[in-house]
């Protein structure tokens, strides 16, 4: 820049007061993280966008910075007082330092708007102050000349809205270029249209989006549209601005097509150049009849013509007419066909889906595109991405669960009553373990309720403590498909981070190899506890559960069968009979395991002073058989108790007593009830012959009899049934001790971590399952499907098993697996609010799914009844990326096989119950090309054979789930990258094979589709959830091109130890 030294010079001069703020500052320029000089104090002048730098403040200026095509860097913490300038044109950074915080801020303030774009953004607010100012008057001076009977009913600018059907954009359209003018006869122009919006209100030029590049034509057909939500403040009378440019390389342009909030201008790249542009209203293309508009391009000056526009407006549901025969040359050189974008929820499955549908999806982005079909037709193919609610809603729910269930464990912890000092102490330490982990899940539930914004994790988060039980980008991809010759068909693909607790890291492996290692070390501490398997303690927590829910509804029953003896209803007394006596039975079942006799006498021998009537552990009993195996391994544990003091002696058939009453109470309540309502039938008889007040009297005597002659039977079942209930309770919480006193603290860490797989598998799970539901909602043999057999839901995992990656693995396939335990169960809703309810414990949860009356009328009767749903989780995972190409040359891929392997046979397993129990007719009709036992035949081979890379297996894992219609997921380490690319695929292949897909027109549909990448919408720095840098870019640029370094292993070698010193040098 060419300046004045003297002006400069005497401007740096000038008093104190023309200068916009001034003050001592340490100065010194950075290149990296790295100074070029010491800190240096200056004087420092601000004027306009001009910094002076002077040694004091009566000295000339050493140095003027331009604060231009720059940005300010202010360091948040409390204690920090520099800010640094950076430049876009790569100069060294300017690194400032202020004497306090309050003066550090000030001049962060003042060197931020010293600057033009501040300057225009100033005249821009200033403009709209001065329309806001001009309409206000315009208003009032309407008002005096207006009757007052008009003056209430004018207010604001009346504009003509645009009348669309709900939830769907406002407005949509096309565009196409012809006869475009190039500067040179010779060159191909790169094309791409701008999209601007002049509010009628506002009278200021928004930049509103941008479409793709179009190489090498004249007369582009642009493959992205234009779009406005429901919710954009469009009219009739709103302007759109279009301008054309030219981009020589297409290697140093972006184009974002997403929505910009603010008016700043593209960039000035050198390799851009304006073509030029036009205008029209909205209203001329809502009402033209042929739903289109032809408009010239003009120059800037408005003098010459370099071609023509035409606008094509766009209506969701109105297939096109006509062959595809008309496609010109240079249109089939574009890479795809159309597509479009928009923001409004597809309600394909009806609008009553819509209320319930809206409560869990959020934030619908929109595709539309077109593809030529084998028989030249076109075929309409809607791509949509949603988020849901259900990524903090499930997790949240379940925390609350987790809290009420430690607690009331805890409780029972401290009702054990009076135990020896051994174990007494083993048990104050089991509860404050238990109580801080208590408390740490009551501050993660706090802080997710805190939480605001988006309605999914990012990936930049996935280290975040207060989010770790949040499911990472968790999100709905649907496609829908709209061909002229076959059904509408839809495809869902839940896409999804790898379930895995990334927070506590994985160090020493996932939870796969932490559960085996954890039960290991388990069968060495007979010595400080006894020993019970996983099998024994999860029985333990069914009795517990059992107990809790039984118990409550015995008393209930039992209170209605006095209310009805009361009443002196046979038939109320019949039922309530009825009730009680199943309620009973199930409650008697639960205790004919033989481990709580075992755990009585396990706790007995842990009182302060016990003797044994006989021998405490008989091992070689026949009676008790395999029941005891805890304490056939392991006698010598209750053997040691001998040093306790002996003060009283236990009778091992008192349990049997205590739980035998139960049954013989509620067997003289049935007697009872049954004499009684045998005298009732005799006198019924002996009624007809008396007058009606002598039966009035003689029912009221009779009814006062039954109260009392059942009263003290009941009381006495209830007390029995207290007593049984106070032993058992007692007993399983005893072997709970010994569990995690076994291992504390690391079976409480491992809980949590176990906790946390959970909690991301789950809400993936509920939102693939409410998404299928409403989807199959008028499909009948989907729906006896569900009751009858359950659910499919298929995991395709493309992690690696190569550091991190493999104990994210591990920590996926414990995850999936203890979906097993999740039941679904379909409620009609009360109230609008239509989020599912989660009940249960650990190990059984049961999810209710609400929905509206209309749509749960459309429910088998068996589902209405409210039959528990089963869910049948698979995993199969192919390991794509580099660091699978070394897992397989250096590592280890056993997890792999075996995950494959073992969900292949519950696959199988499921397939054999589904063709047991269901007619073959209720496959959907379009996809029965194929045989499943041949694909399960396919899939065994693909999996039993040692194939690198082997992505036939994902192939074939996800056909087969389709054909039963599960639910498919998607997953890798963050949900982006690999899934995307193997979503995309994916439904390119569908369409190819379900849909009759041109197969010239593949590649370019799957271009298409893959436009934001391929076309470079987005900076490297971009990050498509929050902007920032993901934070597996920085360590893939030490992993070169593998193919080519494989080609001779000593190049490998050497590679290898120059990544690994790379890597240690920046975690170091």
């Amino acid at each position: 820049m060419r300046f004045n030294a003297k002006d400069m010079a005497l401007l740096a001069k000038r008093p104190s007061g023309c200068f916009d703020k001034e003050g001592k500052l340490k100065i010194c320029r950075v290149v990296g993280n790295e100074k070029l000089l010491e800190l240096r104090e200056r004087w420092c002048r601000l004027k306009g966008n001009l910094l002076f730098l002077m040694k004091n403040k009566s000295s000339e200026a050493s140095e003027v910075v331009i604060l231009e095509r720059c940005w300010i860097v202010e360091f948040r913490s409390k204690t920090d007082v520099s800010i640094v300038l950076k430049f876009q044109s790569g100069e060294p950074d300017l690194y400032l330092e202020a004497a306090s915080k309050p003066d550090c801020e000030s001049w962060a303030v003042a060197l931020g708007e010293a600057n033009s774009e501040h300057l225009q953004n100033k005249i821009q607010q200033l403009r709209r102050l001065i329309m806001e100012i001009k309409e206000e008057r315009s208003s009032d001076e309407a008002r005096q000349f207006l009757p007052s009977s008009q003056v209430d009913s004018l207010g604001e600018p009346q504009f003509t809205s645009i009348q669309r059907i709900s939830n769907e954009p406002k407005l949509e359209f096309s565009l196409a270029c012809k006869d475009l003018v190039a500067a040179t006869r010779d060159r191909k122009l790169n094309t791409f249209i701008q999209v601007s919006v002049v509010h009628p209100a506002e009278h200021i030029l928004t930049r509103y989006s941008s479409t793709e590049i179009v190489e090498g034509t004249r007369d582009p057909l642009f493959l992205t549209g234009v779009t406005f939500p429901p919710e954009y403040p469009i009219y009739e009378e709103t302007k759109i601005k279009l301008t054309v440019y030219d981009v020589k390389d297409k290697s140093q342009d972006t184009v974002r097509t997403s929505v910009l909030p603010d008016n700043k201008e593209p960039r000035a790249d050198v390799g851009r150049s304006f073509l030029g542009c036009t205008s029209f209203r909205v209203g001329d293309l809502v009402k033209s009849k042929e739903q289109q508009l032809t408009l010239t391009l003009r120059t800037s000056d408005g003098g010459k013509t370099v071609g023509t526009i035409e606008v094509n407006l766009v209506k969701m549901g109105e297939l096109e007419d006509g062959e595809t025969d008309h496609v010109t040359t240079d249109a089939q050189d574009q890479k795809c066909a159309l597509v479009r974008e928009c923001t409004a929820t597809e309600g394909i499955s009806g609008k009553d889906n819509l209320p319930s549908l809206n409560a869990v999806l959020k934030n619908p982005v929109c595709k539309l595109y077109r593809f030529p079909t084998s028989d030249n037709k076109w075929m309409r193919i809607r791509e949509q991405m949603a988020e849901t609610t259900l990524s903090f809603h499930v997790p949240k729910e379940l925390i609350n669960l987790h809290i009420k269930e430690d607690m009331r464990r805890n409780q029972e912890l401290k009702d054990l009553g009076e135990l020896a000092p051994h174990w007494d102490n083993m048990r104050k330490s089991v509860i404050a373990h238990c109580d801080q982990m208590l408390s740490m899940y009551q501050d993660t539930l706090a802080e997710l309720g805190k939480h605001t914004g988006s309605s999914f994790k990012s990936s930049c988060s996935k280290g975040e403590k207060t989010l770790e039980f949040i499911p990472i980008n968790l999100h709905l991809q649907r496609m829908h498909v709209h061909s002229p010759r076959l059904k509408d068909a839809l495809y869902d693909v839940i896409t999804v981070g790898a379930p895995a607790a990334h927070f506590q890291g994985f160090k020493n492996g996932g939870l796969r190899k932490l559960l085996s290692k954890f039960e290991a070390e388990r069968r060495n501490t007979g010595y400080q506890c006894i020993y019970y398997s996983p099998e024994n303690t999860a029985k333990a927590k069914e009795v517990l559960s059992n107990i809790n829910h039984l118990q409550p509804l015995i008393s209930s029953h039992a209170d209605l069968l006095l209310n009805s003896a009361s009443q002196h209803s046979p038939d109320s007394l019949k039922n309530s009979l009825k009730m009680l006596s199943e309620k009973t039975e199930l409650f008697v079942h639960a205790f004919k395991d033989q481990l709580v006799r075992s755990a009585l006498l396990a706790l007995y021998t842990a009182r302060p002073g016990c003797v044994l009537k006989k021998p405490a552990v008989p091992r070689n009993s026949a009676e008790e058989g395999g029941d005891l195996q805890h304490h056939q391994d392991h006698p010598s544990q209750i053997k040691r108790q001998d040093s306790i003091p002996h003060h009283s002696e236990y009778d091992e058939e008192e349990w049997d007593r205590v739980w035998a009453n139960v049954g013989k109470s509620l067997n003289c309540v049935i007697a009872m009830v049954d004499r009684l309502l045998e005298k009732d039938s005799i006198s019924n008889v002996k009624e007809g012959e008396s007058d009606s007040s002598a039966a009035d009297s003689k029912v009221l005597h009779t009814g006062g009899d039954w109260y009392e002659q059942l009263y003290p039977l009941v009381i006495t079942l209830k007390d029995c049934m207290g007593e049984v209930v106070t032993r058992a309770k007692q007993s399983m919480a005893f072997v709970l001790l010994q569990e995690l006193a076994c291992g504390l603290p690391q079976c409480l860490m491992l809980t949590l971590r176990r906790d946390i797989v959970f909690s991301q598998a789950l809400a993936g799970l509920v939102c693939g399952f409410i998404i299928k539901l409403h989807t199959g909602l008028h499909d009948q043999g989907f729906l006896q499907q569900l009751h009858t057999v359950g659910l499919l839901v298929q995991y395709e995992g493309l992690l690696s098993t190569y550091s991190e990656e493999a104990g994210m693995l591990e920590d996926m396939a414990v995850g999936i697996s203890d979906l097993q335990k999740v039941m679904f169960k379909v409620i009609e809703a009360k109230s609008e609010d239509f989020l599912p309810i989660i009940t249960g414990r650990r190990e059984h949860y049961i999810i209710e799914v609400q929905l509206p009356a209309k749509m749960f009328e459309l429910l088998p009767q068996e589902i209405k009844e409210g039959k528990l749903l089963r869910m049948y989780p698979v995993l199969f995972n192919v390991g794509i990326n580099e660091q699978q190409t070394l897992a397989e040359r250096f590592g280890d891929t056993t997890l792999q096989e075996n995950i494959n392997q073992e969900n292949l046979q519950l696959l199988k397993e499921y397939y054999k119950l589904f063709t047991e129990k269901m007619p073959p007719d209720c496959l959907p009709h379009f996809q029965e090309q194929n045989d499943l036992k041949g694909l399960l035949e396919n899939l065994h081979q693909n999996i039993q054979t040692k194939k690198r890379k082997n992505v036939e297996i994902m192939w074939l894992a996800a056909t087969i789930c389709r054909k039963l219609n599960g639910v498919r997921f998607t997953c890798c380490k963050s949900a982006k990258d690999r899934t995307s690319m193997s979503v995309t695929l994916e439904q390119c292949s569908i369409l190819r094979d379900e849909h009759q897909l041109h197969k010239d027109f593949f590649i370019r549909a799957l271009d298409c589709m893959r436009s934001r990448q391929t076309q470079g919408a987005l900076n490297e720095s971009d990050d498509p959830e929050t902007g920032c840098l993901t934070d597996n870019k920085p360590t893939s640029r030490h992993f070169y091109p593998v193919a080519l370094l494989l080609v001779s292993s000593h190049l490998l070698v050497v590679w290898l130890i120059l990544s690994l010193a790379l890597l240690l040098a920046k975690y170091q």
